[in-house]
C-alpha cells in the first residue's frame, strides 16, 4: 500500500524529485537557447512560402499578359485588326465575314492554356471581337468604363492594370463576384490607337492560390495605398487594410504586433505591376512546427522518467512482494476463499507468519467438511423417510389389479387409462430418472393426453413432427408435459383441440415447438404470462417454495428453471400468441449444454 509514510513511498518521492529538478533545468536552458534560432526560422519559412505564393499570382499575371502581347504584337492579327479599324462598322461582306472568323478562332486558340480568361478586342469604329457569348455583356459598354480616360494617355506598349472590380459577366456574378484586368492599346504605323484588348480573369483564381497555404496564414493582394485587392474573403475586397501603416513596404519578413498578439508580417512585391503581396501568421502558430522539436525533447525525458519510475516501482514490489502477497490472500479469504494457501517458506517472521495462515486455514476446512457431512446425512435420512412414507411397489400392484379388474368386465378403455397413469406414476416416483431421452418424454406425453382426455371427455389430438436425431437427445423429465396441460386446461377451455410438437437439431441446437390451435391470448395477458413465468424462475422470487411438486402441476416457469439451471444461459425460452390464433412455446436446448444419449 502506497502510503506518504511508508519507506517505498519515500524512496519514490526521493527518485522523482533527483530525476525532475535536472530535467526541468535543462529544458529551461534549452529553450532560452533556441528561441531566436525558432524566431528566425519561423521568418525564413514564412518568406518562402509568399515566395511561392507569388510565383503562382505571376504566373497568372504572365498569361494574362502573353496573351494581350500575342493580340498587340502578332504581325498577322495587326494587319487584319488594322484593315477591320478602318472600315466602317456596319460594313459586311464574306471576305470581311472570314476575317472576323479568322480573329475570333484566333483569340480561342491562344486562350486554351492555363486559366480561363475573358479577351475582348475593341476598335474605335466600335466593331468587337471576343471568347465569350455577348448575351453576357455588350463589349461596347467598356468604353464607359472610368479607366478608358486613362488609357488614352498610355504611352507605346505600356499595359495598364485594372484593380478588382465587380464582375460584368452575368454567368460569373453569383460564384466570381469580381475581376481583374488588364488593358492594352492598339496602335497603327503612326502611333494612333486604333482599338484596345482587355484581358479579364476572375479574382477568385488568385484567392484559391492563397488559400492552399497554410490555414493560419492570411494572404492579400495590395495597392500601393493599402486597398484590398484580392482576399480569400470576398467582402474584405475594395476595403482598405486596417494596419497599413505597420506595413514595412519591401520584401521581407518581421513579427510585428497586431490586435496584441504577434504576427509574422511577410511581403512581396509583384513584377508585372506596383501591387504586392502581404501574408500575417500568428507568431505562435508559426514556430509549433519548430517547438514539436522541443516536445520531442520533453517527451524523451517524461518518457525516460516514466521507464526509470517503472523499473523503480518495481524493484521495490519485488522487496515488498511477500507482505503483499499475504495481504491480498486475507482478502481472498475475508471474501470466503477457504482453498487459497500461502506458498511462502522461510523461516523469518514472514515464513513463520505464512506457516500459521495455513494451519488456520486447513483447521476451518476440517469443521466446514464435518459440518457438510452432518447436514447430508440429516438430509439424505429426511427423504428417505418421506419416501418410506408410501410404497411404490405396493401401489403399483394394487393399481395392476384394479386394472385386471377392468379388463374382465370389458372396459378396455378404463384398463388402457390406468396403465398410462401406471407409467406416468412410475416415472414421476423414480428418483433415477430425472434425466431421460426426448423419445421418453414424447412417450409421457401420449400417456398424458389419453388420460386427460378420458377424464374430460373430449377429443385433443396430439401430433409429431420430430427429427429422428433429437429421439437420443437427453433432457430432464416432464419439461413438455406443463406445456401441453396449459394448452389442454387454458387454451382449448372444455372443446376439442390440436397440439403439434415440431423438433429438429438446427447448428448444435435442439428446437422444440409445441403450438396449439386455442383461443390464444391479447398482448396484455401475454406479457403478463412472460413476467410471471421468467420472474418466478428467479432464485430470489419466494414463490418458488410454493410450488406443487405434482407432475400435472408443474407450471411454465419451473420448465424454465430447471432447463436454465441443467443447460445454463445458452438455453432460450420464448413464447408467441395471438388473441383466436393460439399459443406457441419454442425452446431452444444447446447440445454442448446438456446430454446426448448415444
Amino acid at each position: 500500500m502506497w502510503t506518504p509514510r511508508s519507506f517505498r513511498y519515500k524512496v519514490l518521492l526521493i527518485s522523482i524529485i533527483s530525476l525532475v529538478i535536472p530535467a526541468v533545468i535543462s529544458l529551461l536552458i534549452y529553450n532560452y537557447m533556441t528561441k531566436n534560432t525558432v524566431k528566425e526560422q519561423a521568418l525564413s519559412n514564412a518568406n518562402r512560402e509568399l515566395n511561392i505564393t507569388s510565383e503562382y499570382i505571376e504566373k497568372l499575371f504572365s498569361d494574362m499578359l502573353y496573351v494581350a502581347n500575342f493580340v498587340q504584337l502578332d504581325p498577322k492579327m495587326n494587319t487584319v485588326l488594322k484593315g477591320l479599324a478602318k472600315s466602317a462598322a456596319d460594313k459586311d461582306g464574306y471576305d470581311q465575314y472570314l476575317l472576323e472568323n479568322e480573329i475570333n478562332r484566333t483569340i480561342e486558340n491562344i486562350t486554351l492554356v492555363g486559366e480561363k480568361s475573358y479577351v475582348t478586342i475593341l476598335l474605335k469604329n466600335r466593331k468587337y471581337f471576343t471568347n465569350y457569348n455577348i448575351a453576357e455583356f455588350d463589349p461596347r459598354d467598356l468604353f464607359k468604363e472610368k479607366w478608358y480616360e486613362d488609357i488614352e494617355e498610355a504611352v507605346g506598349y505600356e499595359s495598364t492594370w485594372i484593380e478588382s472590380q465587380p464582375t460584368i459577366f452575368e454567368l460569373e456574378k453569383k460564384n466570381n463576384p469580381y475581376q481583374i484586368s488588364i488593358v492594352r492599346t492598339l496602335r497603327d504605323e503612326g502611333i494612333q490607337i486604333y482599338g484596345y484588348v482587355v484581358v479579364t480573369i476572375m479574382e477568385n483564381k488568385l484567392s484559391e492560390v492563397f488559400n492552399k497555404m497554410d490555414g493560419y496564414n492570411d494572404v492579400m493582394m495590395l495597392n500601393p495605398s493599402g486597398k484590398i485587392l484580392s482576399h480569400s474573403d470576398d467582402e474584405k475586397i475594395g476595403s482598405v487594410f486596417t494596419y497599413r501603416s505597420k506595413l514595412f513596404n519591401r520584401d521581407g519578413s518581421e513579427v510585428l504586433k497586431m490586435k496584441d498578439n504577434e504576427y509574422i508580417v511577410t511581403e512581396r512585391s509583384l513584377s508585372f505591376s506596383n501591387w504586392r503581396l502581404v501574408s500575417f501568421i500568428p507568431y505562435e502558430q508559426s514556430i509549433n512546427k519548430i517547438n514539436g522539436i522541443f516536445q520531442k525533447v520533453f517527451l524523451i525525458q517524461v518518457l525516460s522518467f516514466i521507464l526509470f519510475l517503472l523499473l523503480l516501482t518495481y524493484s521495490m514490489k519485488t522487496i515488498t512482494k511477500p507482505l503483499e502477497y499475504l495481504a491480498e490472500l486475507a482478502d481472498k479469504v475475508q471474501a470466503g476463499n477457504l482453498i487459497v494457501r500461502s506458498k511462502i517458506k522461510g523461516k523469518d517472521e514472514i515464513g513463520r507468519l505464512s506457516k500459521s495462515i495455513n494451519l488456520m486455514l486447513d483447521h476451518i476446512n476440517t469443521k466446514i467438511e464435518e459440518i457438510t457431512e452432518t447436514e447430508a446425512r440429516k438430509r439424505k435420512a429426511e427423504f428417505a423417510m418421506l419416501q418410506a412414507q408410501i410404497n411404490p411397489h405396493f401401489l403399483f400392484n394394487v393399481l395392476n389389479s384394479i386394472r385386471m379388474k377392468v379388463m374382465i368386465r370389458g372396459d378396455k378403455e378404463s384398463a388402457n387409462m390406468i396403465t398410462s397413469l401406471t407409467k406416468l406414476l412410475r416415472i414421476t416416483i423414480d428418483k433415477n430418472k430425472e434425466i431421460i431421452t426426448f423419445l421418453e418424454e414424447i412417450e409421457i406425453l401420449v400417456d398424458f393426453v389419453h388420460i386427460m382426455n378420458r377424464r374430460q371427455n373430449r377429443k385433443v389430438s396430439l401430433e409429431m413432427d420430430v427429427d429422428p436425431d433429437a429421439y437420443s437427445f437427453e433432457i430432464p423429465r416432464f419439461i413438455l408435459q406443463p406445456i401441453i396441460e396449459n394448452s389442454i386446461i387454458h387454451g382449448f377451455n372444455q372443446s376439442d383441440g390440436l397440439i403439434l410438437i415440431h423438433a429438429a437439431i438446427v447448428n448444435e441446437m435442439l428446437i422444440i415447438t409445441i403450438e396449439d390451435n386455442g383461443l390464444g391470448m391479447n398482448k396484455e395477458n401475454l406479457e403478463q404470462l412472460k413476467k410471471k413465468t421468467f420472474q418466478a424462475a428467479s432464485l430470489e422470487n419466494p414463490q418458488r417454495k410454493q410450488q406443487v411438486k405434482g407432475f400435472s402441476s408443474l407450471g411454465l416457469a419451473n420448465v424454465y428453471e430447471r432447463l436454465s439451471i441443467t443447460f445454463g444461459p445458452a438455453f432460450n425460452m420464448d413464447i408467441l400468441s395471438e388473441l383466436g390464433n393460439g399459443t406457441k412455446v419454442i425452446l431452444k436446448i444447446p447440445m454442448k449444454g446438456g446430454k446426448k444419449n448415444v
